[in-house]
């Protein structure tokens, strides 16, 4: 029995310390689990799977955390919460325990950037202190190995619905050397985050770009604009153009992204828009604005005719048609890759 009212289990994860820590850990009577797999998710994973019992309570062993704490945890997975997590900020940060950049910009940009793309209300969402239930840690299907795994969990929690609530707690400064490499760490919860929201990534500054420059070039087909003293014509369309081209071609491959995401079970099943968006729907609204811009083509090579071969003043209605030929072509190649990664195969 223990001081929560429970029977438990210690269990040590060893990633190839070179000290003491396991003899150590044996000698006090927990159960050591060797992980080959090098970083910090790796070794996490490997000890949580090895763990017998229902509920789990994972934390660093570098004397940061008071692990006499962790009743409140326990108790609050009795209660029926999935996921419980310790929050530094909302607890006690000790003198000397977090340097000023981790605690006022790195953490809280972090969280604040998770809060924003998936959403809850975690105000320490890298927190190593954290309890859940088995069940609830199979539901959220973590593969991560690195520094990324604290933002994993959460992150999945919230995509499966899993109720989260959070454990104001105490935060002591850490014994031993810290192997926390502060900008590529943090990088990899942005990378990952990134990775898992394609919205933020994709259809944000896609489909900015795309109003602006699709503006700019049917503003712009008509004539020039008088704006700030000057005229700003052919040349200013001619950037909106890439911009149109350059927005749907990221707008494209965020429906990719997304097709490809529902497809492995990074997201939920989607009856809105993709599910409306067939193989078939997109090759129609390719092919008809392919057509659209080879109209504006033969329109151009008509008057052409008409002139005699001679010189034209055809410029902006050709950048029109170039740009709505090159989305069309696009849009049908995006379609059938969006195709593809449909194709659900048999092994």
């Amino acid at each position: 029995m223990g001081v929560v009212g429970i029977e438990y289990e210690i269990i040590v994860a060893d990633n190839g310390s070179t000290d003491r820590s396991v003899e150590i850990s044996e000698g006090l009577g927990a159960r050591i689990v060797t992980v080959e797999d090098r970083g910090y998710g790796a070794c996490l994973r490997g000890g949580i799977t090895a763990a017998r019992g229902k509920y789990i309570i994972m934390g660093d062993a570098d004397d940061t955390y008071d692990f006499s704490e962790i009743g409140k945890f326990v108790q609050l997975l009795r209660e029926g919460y999935d996921l419980v997590i310790g929050s530094r900020f909302r607890g006690k940060i000790m003198p000397g325990a977090m340097t000023w950049s981790h605690r006022h910009i790195g953490n809280p940009v972090l969280s604040r950037m998770l809060r924003r793309f998936f959403g809850g209300s975690v105000s320490d969402a890298h927190c190593g202190l954290r309890a859940f239930t088995k069940e609830a840690y199979h539901l959220m299907d973590l593969h991560t190995t690195g520094m990324e795994f604290a933002s994993e969990m959460v992150i999945h929690a919230l995509k499966k619905g899993l109720k989260i609530t959070e454990v104001p707690i105490t935060y002591y400064p850490r014994r031993g050397q810290s192997k926390l490499s502060s900008f590529r760490d943090a990088w990899r919860h942005i990378r990952f985050m990134l990775l898992y929201s394609p919205n933020n990534l994709y259809f944000v500054p896609g489909g900015i770009l795309f109003a602006i420059g699709l503006f700019l070039v049917i503003r712009l087909m008509f004539g020039p604009i008088w704006l700030f003293g000057r005229m700003w014509g052919i040349h200013v369309m001619l950037y909106g153009s890439m911009m149109t081209l350059l927005g749907w071609q990221i707008l494209t491959l965020g429906l990719c992204a997304k097709v490809y995401a529902r497809q492995i079970g990074l997201e939920e099943e989607n009856k809105g828009f993709l599910s409306w968006l067939t193989l078939e729907r997109a090759l129609t609204l390719g092919g008809v604005l392919a057509l659209v811009g080879f109209g504006f083509a033969v329109y151009i090579f008509v008057k052409w005719i008409a002139h005699g071969f001679g010189e034209l003043a055809e410029v902006q209605t050709a950048v029109f048609s170039l740009t709505l030929l090159v989305i069309g072509v696009q849009t049908i190649f995006s379609a059938f890759l969006s195709g593809l990664f449909q194709v659900e195969y048999k092994k």
